[in-house]
């Protein structure tokens, strides 16, 4: 399960883009912390180049975070990453803080393991990936950290749906009413290939009958066995004239 990080921050004042840039210029991240038992958010300021470095590491959204703001500490689960169109670099960040009880709806991403074993991909087939993360709705304290799927004896046509996928206690999918596929084996048919020698069986019996009808006509001039050969029939002689 994923682990809570801890990110240090301090206290802001509150205000608008002026005091955003302001904060910006001391090379700090503006951040805001909402939600929770408290009615209040929190603004604070988070060090861009700590802040980076954590949305680089990838699942930043979803990771719950120990924010340690002068001493006092907010659980909270990244929303929101508003980045700079030019330079891709944070400019502000929406929190939500939660319980230990809570329940958040996060993306987890999905891991393949054992292509090695799926006799579709030994074959030539593709694993198409149709969902790289799955939604759900997770503990707050107990957060997946991926979902492993098994590919060991998926042959080509076959379809993983999230059936397959064993969720921990207390995660359910956001997309309840259906059993949704999250990758599949693409490739040429499996079928085809083994159907290949009973064609290859039928075209002898095939290949026969032609050699048979090939060889009739020759037959068809030959003398029956210990008999001759039937003789011509000649032309009627032609009327001969008168003297």
């Amino acid at each position: 399960m994923a682990q809570a990080n801890v990110i240090k921050a301090s206290a802001r004042a509150v205000g608008g883009k002026g005091t955003a840039r302001a904060v910006r210029r001391t090379g700090n991240v503006p951040a805001v912390v909402y939600g929770g038992d408290d009615k209040a958010a929190d603004t604070i300021q988070i060090d861009a180049n700590d802040l980076f470095k954590m949305i680089k590491k990838g699942r930043f959204l979803s990771t719950v975070f120990d924010i340690d703001v002068d001493g006092k500490t907010l659980k909270a689960i990244p929303r929101d990453v508003q980045l700079d169109p030019v330079k891709d670099l944070p400019l502000h960040v929406d929190f939500q803080r939660i319980g230990s009880d809570n329940r958040v709806r996060v993306g987890v991403p999905v891991r393949f393991i054992n292509e090695a074993l799926s006799p579709g991909l030994k074959r030539g087939g593709v694993l198409n990936v149709v969902r790289h993360d799955v939604e759900v709705w997770s503990p707050a304290n107990a957060i997946p950290e991926f979902f492993e799927v098994d590919l060991t004896g998926l042959a080509i046509g076959r379809s993983i749906h999230i059936s397959a996928v064993t969720l921990p206690d207390g995660v359910k999918p956001t997309i309840a009413d259906r059993d949704f596929t999250i990758a599949t084996i693409a490739g040429s048919g499996s079928k085809d290939d083994e159907e290949t020698p009973a064609a290859g069986a039928a075209a002898a019996p095939a290949a026969g009958d032609a050699k048979a009808a090939a060889a009739a006509p020759a037959a068809a001039g030959k003398a029956p066995a210990g008999g001759k050969a039937p003789a011509a029939a000649k032309a009627p002689a032609a009327p001969k004239g008168k003297k």
